[in-house]
């Protein structure tokens, strides 16, 4: 009998067999769902609780994706959530069906394969970067060292007119309490080697020459990465009197959609000066406001237009009280946001409603632009189903 440990408010998978290798398996629970390339079988089943990934593979590296996956959920990074681990599925732990990792399925989330156009991402290309190296960034922050980021071990999802990007397979990384540089550049030069490989890949699998393979994305990626990792992470130093400049900074790094977790001041200069030090925290600002405000689970761009709609409705209702604000924020939801996703989960090509609703607001604001005022909700629904075909991915521009 196989060991395996499921953490609680999941189903136990007793049932499956696990005394046989993945790709033999034949059971009612298991679903055919669209997945990328990977060193390991994959195979997906189907619960009340949900639906779930399973991949094979030895038992060490087994236990350390289970363990780093674990730690990194309450830093919350954008990675897949561990839900349990089998093991001594045969005598040989070394052996590649010695265990198993069981991780919760990504809802909408999709390869890389399904974003390229010819040998690499067409108009795409800036989203790539400003994704991978924000997935990086995070990771980074958090003191994961991945040891073998590359295209195929991310899973990627719409959010609103921006890609989002999850950390799947941890087989190979750990943490630490802080990265040093030096640990940081060799993850970088990983992740270029490896982004290059895949492109050239991608050329082969294409019939493109290898001179049109897109071999400078890792670079590029490298690149972001350092902008982003500098804005986020370096000192400044300001007048004594300049103390607005510290709600600028603040503003700056939620605008990216980061949270402030500490601000370290420090006098310099005989107290002239003041030395100002930030400790961010995920990604998550703007999906942790929706969700507090209206308990709407969505992606961090996804959020931020959400909450741009939301904050309309809240000053149409005329009174920016607090408790009045509460008030317009529940009836938005109840009034507005609900019924829209339900009419919007009735069109056969939406596969995500709340990305629907997100494209829904961006073409109401765009018609609203060209005609001078509000076109209103109805009247831009109208033109985004004769205009944008729904459900398709959002306009890359």
């Amino acid at each position: 009998m196989p060991d395996l440990k499921i953490r609680p408010g999941h189903p136990d998978f007793l049932e499956l067999p696990w005394d046989t290798p993945l790709e033999s398996w034949e059971h009612p629970r298991l679903v055919d769902l669209p997945k990328g390339i990977s060193r390991h079988p994959v195979r997906f089943v189907e619960y009340e609780e949900g639906l779930y990934a399973v991949k094979e593979l030895s038992a060490s590296p087994a236990r350390q994706d289970y363990e780093v996956l674990r730690a990194l959920e309450p830093k919350g990074v954008p990675a897949v959530v561990a839900v349990g681990l089998v093991e001594d599925r045969c005598d040989d732990p070394t052996a590649e069906a010695s265990a198993a990792l069981i991780t919760a399925y990504e809802s909408y989330s999709f390869s890389y394969r399904e974003i390229l156009q010819g040998a690499g991402f067409g108009p795409n290309r800036r989203k790539m970067l400003d994704a991978f190296a924000s997935l990086l960034v995070q990771l980074h922050l958090a003191g994961l060292f991945w040891g073998d980021c590359s295209l195929s071990n991310v899973l990627y999802r719409w959010d609103a007119a921006s890609i989002e990007t999850i950390m799947v397979d941890a087989e190979t990384a750990s943490l630490h309490d802080v990265l040093s540089a030096g640990q940081r550049f060799e993850d970088i030069e990983i992740m270029v080697l490896n982004v290059a490989g895949g492109m050239a890949d991608i050329a082969a699998a294409t019939g493109a020459d290898l001179d049109d393979a897109d071999l400078n994305l890792g670079t590029d990626i490298a690149e972001r990465y350092e902008g982003l990792w500098n804005e986020l992470t370096h000192s400044e130093v300001i007048g004594a009197n300049e103390q607005y400049r510290i709600t600028e900074r603040i503003n700056r790094l939620n605008e990216l959609g980061f949270d402030v977790d500490e601000l370290i001041l420090s006098e310099i200069a005989n107290g002239e000066r003041i030395e100002i030090k930030v400790a961010v925290g995920g990604r998550n600002y703007h999906r942790d406001r929706l969700r507090e405000l209206t308990g709407i689970r969505a992606g961090e761009q996804q959020a931020r237009q959400i909450l741009s709609d939301l904050y309309y409705h809240q000053a149409k209702a005329g009174n920016p009280s607090a408790s009045r604000k509460a008030v317009a924020a529940v009836q938005w939801r109840l009034g507005h946001f609900e019924p829209w996703i339900a009419r919007l989960s009735e069109i056969a090509e939406v596969n995500d409603p709340v990305q629907a609703y997100c494209d829904l607001l961006n073409h109401r604001y765009v018609k609203s632009v060209e005609a001078g005022h509000d076109v209103g909700t109805e009247q831009a629904f109208a033109s985004w189903l004769a205009e944008d075909r729904p459900g398709f991915s959002p306009d890359a521009n």
